[in-house]
């Protein structure tokens, strides 16, 4: 089976949706299925390029599209259309995985060799009209119209949870096309996920190590983890990732005189971020709105068997990757007091905070290994398929007669 990839970027771009994509890719070559991507270039330029990514012994595929600028986070690229059309007519896929949002994958519905094989959605996130962005409102309204056509025209929808499969307004009328197939990460692509957790030197184990990872943007509620600190004792904060709101974070912490406890360290290579997770106590993900639809780094904590702490947004799938006291902790989002009392209960109760770690990575193992995503993907390409709807059409055929 050959698939199509339509996504938004991919790594070394940093994010979720691009580090699971390379991995699904991978998996899905060890699985006998030749997938290729079609993505935008990370950085600005007019020129498109195709290059071979190596990844875990495989080599992948990956066309990307020049990127001319961004509006409102969303990528411009008007070669897009046209990089479509020729993969389609070079490389003949038997089916389009569309990994959405990403406004780039309209040109499906424009180019008419994309409309006559069929298509997966891959719902990652709802576009949201959020109440902090005036900008995204009107977007939205441009958007949806476009969104709407392509869950029509698609074959079936994969949607990330079940809690956001059930808190999505525009998969709604599509119900009975959606599929629940979590996210998943390869452990192989973080080789320190079994080292020692111990950073050279020792450590003060009074001390609370916590770690924040994520663009620094407003949905990702980093200001409220921030003023939390200031109400904990003996907790140290690495904060890693860059983004919109770095000079506001840096001058909050200088405010509440939190520079000696809260770290900042933009964007980390993938061997300094391991590092990160392996000297942390626990990690926290205080994202305020659904935009944070499924939390790939709490997979990450999971996979290294640390607690973690989440904001319980209504509708978002943190809280169902995250069990409230069995993996984590649960706070009400903006909620300052109960992220700090959060952190001073891992701090307190170290044997609790060990056992919530050591149950996520249990929950891990049993759920989140890339290879169960891929697995259930791949039945997912089968089922809709020409050649099994082809021979389904045979066997009601025969059965008629």
């Amino acid at each position: 089976m050959k698939v199509l990839h339509i996504g938004k970027y991919f790594p070394p771009f940093a994010g979720g949706m691009e580090n699971y994509l390379r991995d699904l890719m991978v998996a899905q070559a060890r699985a006998g299925i030749d997938s290729r991507a079609l993505v935008h270039q990370s950085d600005f330029t007019l020129r498109s390029k195709q290059e071979t990514w190596q990844a875990r012994g495989q080599r992948l595929t990956v066309t990307r599209a020049a990127l001319w600028g961004r509006v409102l986070y969303t990528p411009v690229s008007p070669t897009f259309g046209l990089l479509l059309r020729r993969l389609i007519k070079r490389e003949r896929p038997d089916l389009l995985h569309l990994h959405l949002p990403n406004v780039s994958a309209f040109w499906a519905l424009l180019v008419p060799s994309a409309r006559k094989i069929p298509w997966i959605l891959h719902w990652h996130a709802d576009v949201l009209a959020s109440r902090h962005s005036p900008g995204l409102r009107l977007f939205y309204k441009i958007y949806r119209p476009f969104e709407r056509a392509l869950l029509k025209r698609s074959s079936a929808i994969i949607a990330t949870s079940p809690t956001y499969l059930e808190s999505s307004a525009p998969l709604q009328a599509f119900h009975s096309k959606c599929h629940v197939i979590p996210l998943g990460l390869d452990p192989g692509e973080l080789p320190g996920a079994t080292a020692p957790d111990e950073p050279p030197g020792g450590h003060d184990h009074r001390q609370l190590r916590v770690l924040a990872v994520g663009r620094l943007t407003y949905y990702k509620g980093f200001e409220y983890l921030i003023r939390a600190m200031a109400q904990c004792e003996g907790v140290e904060l690495n904060l890693v990732g860059s983004g919109e709101q770095q000079a506001k974070l840096r001058a909050l912490t200088a405010t509440l005189n939190l520079q000696q406890r809260v770290r900042f360290h933009d964007f980390l290579p993938d061997p300094q971020l391991d590092e990160q997770f392996r000297w942390c106590d626990c990690l926290c993900l205080p994202s305020i709105e659904r935009t944070e639809a499924f939390g790939m780094v709490l997979l990450e904590a999971m996979l290294h068997a640390k607690a973690t702490i989440i904001s319980d947004v209504p509708g978002s799938g943190m809280g169902w990757v995250v069990d409230d006291g069995v993996t984590g902790l649960h706070v009400p989002p903006e909620d300052i007091a109960a992220l700090a009392g959060a952190m001073r209960h891992l701090q307190q109760n170290r044997d609790n905070m060990r056992r919530l770690g050591k149950q996520g990575r249990e929950k891990f193992d049993g759920q989140f290994h890339i290879d169960q995503s891929c697995a259930l993907v791949s039945r997912l390409y089968h089922d809709i398929s020409p050649e099994q709807e082809s021979a389904e059409g045979i066997k009601k055929s025969a059965r008629n007669r």
